[in-house]
């Protein structure tokens, strides 16, 4: 993995070669955990960062960091505020960017998964990859799905041994389930991929398990679903520096390409289930719900392969060079 944020960044494998202190880039939204902590990763490493936020509250939170990141770093950091529903502050975000790492941030006065949340984040999507085709310095973009945009098909049916990159989730049997997240990330990023390839937008997805985080609930819309997933040998989840380090490597890495499953734990068994149940439910809630004491181990079936080749191949070249 890139470690402390600082491998060598004028190796060949560069997505553009050379320093990076003469290359600018786009982190929107920059103040997710995802995103602020890119930003950090970001400027570490030598690059410029626009700084795209969509809540003009956060906004200002996030211009105090200027002062926090260092007097050699607070000039290379500038913060937009940037609707992603919005297409023009898109662009003032952009000017002069190589790149822009997107994820999707649920707009304040709309902020829950529902059956309405996929027209917004399709808009979103669409916005902002006509955007990066109308940006003549960007080289990459990396688009932030999930894996709930993988996972989801009827279990009736037959169901690949593995799922990897090549699968996509059902959009109908979302919509039957009520599964709102995977509905709408599954929407987005094939409106995103449609567009990519329409206005050859070079393109690349990180579809990441769930991000483990010290606020995580069990109110949170990947979570719908769990008990099929865990069953299924499909629920996967990651942490913010193997997810960080990801969106870097297929970033800087030129031969990436297409969609990366990432993540770096799967819960299939008893324990993973009861450590990651102490987390999601308040203290007083958090004994072993009944159907648990279960000995089982599910077999995994979802496969982060590709990536996991691609980060080990890239650490090894930044090594040598």
């Amino acid at each position: 993995m890139i470690k402390e944020c600082n491998m060598s960044s004028g190796s060949s494998s560069s997505s553009g070669g050379g320093d990076n202190r003469y290359r600018v880039v786009c982190v929107m939204d920059a103040s997710s955990r995802l995103g602020s902590a890119l930003v950090h990763c970001l400027l570490a490493r030598g690059y410029s960062v626009n700084a795209a936020i969509q809540s003009h509250a956060k906004v200002k939170d996030f211009e105090g960091l200027i002062s926090s990141v260092g007097e050699n770093d607070n000039t290379r950091l500038k913060v937009f505020h940037s609707d992603p529903l919005d297409y023009h502050s898109i662009l003032d975000a952009l000017k002069g960017c190589c790149g822009l790492f997107y994820s999707f941030a649920p707009p304040s006065d709309h902020p829950t998964y529902d059956e309405f949340m996929a027209e917004l984040e399709v808009m979103a999507a669409h916005n902002v990859l006509e955007a990066c085709a109308q940006t003549d310095t960007i080289e990459k973009v990396v688009y932030t799905s999930s894996a709930t945009a993988v996972i989801w098909r009827d279990r009736g049916g037959s169901l690949p041994s593995d799922f990897d990159e090549r699968n996509w989730s059902d959009v109908n049997f979302c919509k039957k389930f009520k599964l709102w997240e995977g509905l709408s990330k599954t929407l987005a990023e094939k409106a995103a991929w449609a567009l990519a390839m329409d206005r050859e937008v070079n393109m690349v997805s990180i579809n990441g398990g769930l991000l483990m985080s010290p606020d995580l609930t069990i109110s949170h819309p990947y979570l719908k679903g769990a008990a099929e997933m865990y069953e299924d040998g499909v629920f996967v989840t990651v942490d913010l520096r193997f997810l960080v380090d990801a969106h870097i490597c297929v970033f800087e890495d030129i031969s990436s390409y297409g969609r990366y499953l990432c993540f770096n734990q799967v819960i299939n068994c008893n324990n993973d289930a009861i450590k990651l149940a102490s987390k999601l439910l308040p203290s007083d809630e958090s004994s072993v719900p009944q159907g648990m004491e279960d000995s089982r181990v599910f077999q995994q079936r979802i496969s982060n392969k590709k990536l996991s080749k691609m980060m080990v191949e890239f650490e090894n070249r930044s090594q040598v060079e």
